[in-house]
């Protein structure tokens, strides 16, 4: 069983992949929808590399856990500008727990996105 924190919720948005830079890395945002009670949150969760295609074996609807992890990172415009933090949160891997027109099916996709992350190695992601 995996120690990597998981965030579940219903798919409100799935993203067009989006390619940046000279290197063409992709990167594919899907926000989910968690009913609060009293408010609705929603969490956006980034795809990135070849995991942008495994996107394509959801729908909006469908009852998502996604495994995660959190990526940060420093900005700065100049010496004279405000440091600035980004946090991410990056999809590792994900399974359908059920579909938006049936949640009690059984339906589970699974999918693993770590293949995406090895092939990382030491070039730095954009965002």
């Amino acid at each position: 069983m995996s120690s990597d924190p998981t965030v579940t919720g219903v798919i409100h948005l799935i993203e067009e992949t989006k390619t940046y830079g000279s290197k063409g890395f992709r990167k594919r945002m899907v926000v989910l929808e968690q009913d609060k009670g009293s408010f609705t949150n929603f969490v956006p969760v980034e795809f990135t590399r070849d995991a942008c295609d495994s996107v394509d074996e959801l729908n909006e609807g469908d009852e998502v856990e996604i495994t995660y992890r959190l990526s940060g990172r420093r900005w700065q415009k100049d010496a004279n500008s405000e440091v600035r933090f980004f946090v991410n949160v990056e999809a590792l891997s994900f399974r359908v727990t059920g579909d938006g027109a049936n949640s009690d099916n059984g339906t589970e996709r699974v999918s693993d996105a770590n293949d995406a992350f090895n092939q990382v190695g030491d070039e730095e992601a954009p965002f």
